[in-house]
């Protein structure tokens, strides 16, 4: 029986994350393998799909065919689109045909399991070998929702970068997939082909950002900022965001950058660069904004930045890790307190970010702490709090880790009311009255089933 591989992609990073699983053995032989790509974006026919971005070329040759999951699936959105229950066989027969698959045996690699357009690709192929990559920082945290066991238990292997050394990832530990680390040698051969591939296309803007000479006054290459445009997100107001970004540009100055490169997010207001530039010339900067599609990770290679700095973008710590770049974080401690609810699967790149990274507000930057036993128990802790149910094993953790103290610092990753609803050290005591103490864990009770 033939065997086709079948690998769902939304990004250029998680295309390029597949091909460095491909390349480095990650996945057995197979007769053909496919590429699936999906156009998430709010309004996907204004937006480029990542198999028509810079680059993507470099990539094409690790696959058979590229298959188009908007034009399968046309009029519907990816992300809102899933198949009832009874529809299944039906739409498991199309696609057969549709994609020339016969009567093969599938293996599926996705990411993001947890919502559509993956899951909905899970549940078509239902006696399918099922693998998942991770989205970057995300993959430490867990599950962001409760899986339908019939797919997560399908779940055999969860591939991610090993972005913080030392640290297990919790997502689908529940179904007791197995984490396997994608070699960084593989990932960053990837990234140098996709940085030859664009080369051409971006060596004006390169110029530009380094100048004739290189020279920044802090190191050898400009200071380049990371923009994600939370605002999108609901995290912070469009107009909080643009100040952030102003403070990027006031931190990298304050710490003698003299050439910065802003790397905004594709979708933020071109507003927001005009309060940039605005900025810059105040401060007699030169500042340079790429626009284009381009990796952050190519970036890297192309402009050899002294410093990354953003909020709490995975890329920052690609930087680090794979590429030895100094890098800052800011504003970070206020979205702790902010970001809702309490289980938005941002709260543990957010809280990785925070814990590790140099502040750029108070002037530092450099490599990240170590991932240690402190951090582990944190995110144990963060975990139990954001899924109780999900991971209901990480209470005994969160126990031990909140009840051990530590410094005041520790507080700020968790929320009182939310201690105290789950029973957990740290919450605010209940009172010792009976009929009270009823009211309590009735209230616990209800909030639970809430949560679930």
């Amino acid at each position: 029986m033939r065997t086709t591989q079948i690998f769902y992609a939304s990004s250029l990073y998680g295309a390029a994350t597949l091909a460095a699983a491909i390349d480095s053995g990650c996945f057995g032989p197979a007769d053909r393998r496919l590429l699936l790509v999906a156009n998430n974006a709010t309004t996907p026919e204004t937006t480029l799909s990542l198999d028509k971005m810079p680059g993507f070329r470099a990539l094409r040759d690790r696959f058979d065919g590229v298959l188009s999951w908007n034009e399968t699936i046309a009029p519907f959105h990816p992300g809102g689109w899933a198949p009832r229950g009874d529809d299944i066989p039906l739409w498991e027969r199309y696609l057969r045909q549709l994609w020339d698959l016969g009567d093969d045996r599938i293996e599926l690699a996705v990411e993001s399991i947890q919502v559509n357009p993956a899951l909905a690709i899970a549940q078509l192929f239902p006696e399918a070998a099922l693998d998942v990559y991770a989205d970057g920082l995300m993959s430490y945290g867990p599950t962001r929702s409760k899986i339908d066991p019939l797919v997560g238990e399908r779940v055999r292997r969860l591939f991610h970068l090993d972005l913080v050394p030392g640290l297990q990832p919790l997502l689908l530990a529940e179904f007791g997939a197995q984490p396997q680390i994608i070699p960084a040698e593989a990932f960053v051969k990837v990234i140098d082909e996709l940085s030859d591939a664009v080369q051409d296309a971006t060596d004006g803007a390169v110029a530009a950002a380094t100048g004739a000479t290189g020279a920044t006054g802090a190191g050898e290459g400009p200071a380049l900022l990371l923009g994600q445009y939370l605002a999108a997100l609901g995290i912070i107001t469009p107009e909080e965001e643009e100040t952030l970004h102003v403070r990027m540009v006031k931190g990298a100055a304050a710490l003698g950058h003299r050439r910065i490169v802003f790397k905004p997010h594709p979708t933020a207001p071109a507003s927001w660069t005009r309060t940039l530039e605005r900025e810059a010339a105040a401060l007699d900067i030169e500042l340079t904004v790429l626009d284009r599609p381009l990796l952050a990770e190519v970036l890297y290679r192309q402009l050899r930045p002294a410093l990354v700095a953003g909020c709490f973008s995975t890329a920052l710590f690609t930087a680090s890790t794979f590429y030895g770049i100094p890098v800052a974080r800011i504003g970070t401690e206020p979205l702790l307190d902010r970001l809702t609810p309490y289980q938005n699967s941002n709260r543990v790149p957010l809280t990785i970010v925070d814990a590790l990274l140099p502040d750029l507000a108070a002037g530092a930057a450099g490599t990240p702490a170590e991932a240690g036993e402190r951090l582990t128990g944190l995110l144990s802790a963060v975990g139990f709090a954001m899924q109780p149910q999900l991971r209901a094993d990480l209470r005994p953790a969160a126990e031990r880790f909140l009840s051990s103290g530590g410094d005041s610092g520790v507080w700020r990753y968790f929320k009182r009311r939310r201690l105290t609803v789950l029973g957990l050290p740290g919450g605010l005591p209940v009172p010792r009255n009976a009929a009270v103490r009823r009211v309590v864990r009735r209230a616990r009770r209800l909030k639970r089933a809430a949560l679930g």
